[in-house]
């Protein structure tokens, strides 16, 4: 089963048992992954056609929309909105189950560490040689926020 396929399942499923949070949140994403299906206007007449996401696309739109989450809680943090926090971590919540087990914060200093290494970085100033190459190969398995955190600290205390 498509991952795809799985989400409107599971968005039967959550119609069934009356859980608004998971339905709302659930119809949004299929939306969201309806819209990225649609080719760009002036892609020529052979994108005409809907085009169907894979697994990974999907998962991309997923991100996308966890990110929007997360950005949507720090703004209403800032505005003392809890109500509107609270409902934003349910939606993240119901959406990071169809993401990939994110890495912790050892694993992803591990392989900063590597890639410093391989880098040759030295300070804060090679910073731009260490996130383009360590957000390639943690894509999909960890945040960006947390990635450069871990890579400024490293590149701020080199040992």
């Amino acid at each position: 089963m498509s991952l795809k396929e799985q989400i409107n399942a599971d968005l039967r499923d959550a119609m069934r048992a009356g859980d608004e949070v998971r339905k709302s949140t659930l119809r949004l994403l299929l939306s969201a992954v309806r819209n990225a299906e649609i080719p760009p206007e002036g892609a020529g007449p052979s994108a005409t056609a809907r085009r169907e996401l894979d697994d990974e696309g999907v998962r991309d739109v997923i991100r996308r929309e966890v990110k929007q989450r997360r950005d949507s809680i720090d703004a209403y943090a800032k505005a003392n909105r809890g109500d509107l926090v609270a409902r934003e971590e349910a939606e993240m919540a119901v959406l990071a189950a169809y993401l990939p087990a994110q890495m912790s914060r050892e694993e992803i200093e591990a392989a900063a560490r590597a890639v410093i290494e391989r880098t040759g970085a030295r300070g804060p100033a090679d910073k731009g040689k260490v996130m383009p190459v360590l957000m390639n190969e943690l894509r999909g398995r960890a945040d960006g926020r947390d990635i450069n955190a871990v890579v400024t600290e490293l590149l701020a205390n080199p040992q």
